[in-house]
């Protein structure tokens, strides 16, 4: 007796119902539009299952060889554009089989034995998700290069710190650089350490409960580039840990991005006036002639919300679901793939923005002057000068400072007189203490804005740099 061939125009799953959803309802439920990017991946995962079919004598040698050369000849298709995508197929596992049976006939047909579309596409986003946590790690270490670099050249420029958004402590302008170079080091760690949450096959895992044919799973794995298998049938095929790993480094990277964008806006405009942009990454005003706006930085602010929604978007589909797969879990591509696309595509925008930055380094000279930042160093001097307590050298200086701002003068303007007015034990070496080179100077602690300690960290930075080069080539 003959088997009866399915009918491609109708869903896989179609024999066990008298009656199928309509087309509305169908094109509800298609993931494909979304799904179909995996396309490469998904061939990748069939021509390893087929080869190890036939390795096990689960196919023929002849079967596997039609499969894997249909299987190709559609990659070339698409490629070519020329493979002609239908709703009707759902998803990317159905189209691409569907094509199959169409090239080859009952040969393609014998492809699924002894897999599932839930462990299907689980190995496929597992698959997609190493190559694009790759991808963002290759445009972090982009943007670090380029922090690195400014720091080199930025070593003698001095900039207000501030906390409260209120001039706190002079620093150097590498100081700067660095700690968003620290940042972008973490964000890379985390997407290093999603890419590993995603190196574990799940194929073979079938439906939820393993198979009954004699797969060899360790081969699989081996043919797709994943350094182990997943241990538990029913976890493989029903966890999105990995997704939301690479989420999660997704929305802290950009949280750091909008911070920096946040201080690009603010530094150039005319009140700051420490940066200029470049104009490839200025935008003007419809009305108004004289603007310069930092419209890409403002975006890349913006987005961050979207990033930081995906995020939000995965956790809340995963919360509840019982195991195994549900169809929920169909909506996980979706921000994953917007997360991870929206945050190369701002690395690499401030990447360029920050390299095309000029520094106003005598304004940045003459503002590091103002707000009285000497002040923490005037209290200093008399702990070590005088003896006194911290406490009680802060109350003295914080009562000079309330002076100065009265008659609006600086610490600099103050005389020795002056200053021994409020302490008897103000000597004429405080003049240097007030000094916004000395005070830089003098912050050599490891990981403080000295030069010294500056050599030291950009050593650090690099190292650390060329070791993430180094891992991410062999990836």
């Amino acid at each position: 007796m003959t088997a009866k061939k399915p009918d491609s125009k109708k869903p896989a799953w179609s024999g066990r119902f008298s009656d199928v959803p309509s087309d509305e309802l169908l094109a509800f439920g298609a993931s494909l539009p979304i799904d179909r990017r995996m396309w490469q991946h998904d061939i990748a995962g069939s021509i390893a299952h087929a080869k190890m079919l036939a390795r096990q004598n689960v196919l023929s040698d002849h079967e596997a060889n039609a499969i894997v050369a249909g299987l190709q000849e559609i990659a070339a298709d698409i490629e070519a554009g020329t493979f002609e995508w239908s709703l009707a197929d759902e998803d990317v596992h159905m189209a691409i089989e569907h094509a199959l049976i169409a090239r080859i006939g009952d040969d393609g047909a014998r492809l699924h034995t002894g897999r599932s579309r839930n462990d299907q596409v689980a190995t496929d986003t597992r698959l997609y998700l190493k190559e694009r946590t790759r991808d963002v790690g290759r445009a972090i270490n982009a943007l670090r290069r380029e922090l690195i670099e400014l720091a080199q050249q930025h070593n003698e420029v001095i900039v207000p710190g501030y906390t409260h958004l209120q001039k706190a402590q002079p620093i150097s302008l590498a100081h700067y650089y660095l700690a968003y170079a620290q940042m972008f080091a973490r964000d890379f760690r985390r997407f290093m350490a999603a890419h590993q949450a995603a190196d574990v096959c799940p194929l073979g895992s079938a439906a939820l409960a393993g198979t009954g044919y004699p797969l060899d799973r360790d081969y699989t794995a081996r043919e797709l580039g994943f350094s182990r298998v997943s241990i538990n049938a029913l976890d493989a095929v029903s966890d999105r840990d990995f997704l939301l790993d690479a989420l999660y480094a997704a929305a802290t990277c950009h949280i750091h991005l909008s911070r920096l964008c946040e201080e690009i806006i603010l530094w150039t405009t005319e009140e700051f006036g420490y940066l200029q942009l470049s104009g490839r990454y200025s935008t003007g005003s419809s009305i108004m002639p004289q603007k310069k706006n930092a419209d890409f930085a403002e975006l890349i602010r913006g987005k961050t919300g979207r990033v930081i929604g995906d995020l939000n978007a995965l956790l809340v589909i995963m919360k509840g679901l019982p195991l195994a797969y549900n169809k929920d879990m169909q909506e996980d591509k979706e921000p994953a793939f917007d997360a991870l696309d929206t945050v190369e595509a701002c690395l690499r925008v401030m990447t360029g923005m920050v390299a095309g930055l000029t520094v106003n380094t005598e304004r940045m000279s003459t503002a590091s002057t103002g707000g009285f930042m000497a002040a923490t160093d005037l209290a200093d001097y008399l702990v070590e000068k005088c003896n006194l307590p911290f406490r009680q050298a802060h109350e003295i200086v914080g009562s000079i400072v309330l002076t100065c701002e009265r008659q609006g003068r600086t610490l600099q303007d103050l005389s020795i007189d002056e200053l021994q007015g409020f302490f008897a034990g103000f000597g004429r070496d405080v003049e240097a203490a007030l000094r916004i080179e000395k005070i830089v100077e003098a912050r050599a602690t490891a990981g403080g804005t000295a030069p010294k300690a500056i050599a030291v960290q950009l050593e650090q930075t690099k190292e650390v740099y060329n070791n993430d080069e180094q891992e991410i080539a062999l990836i």
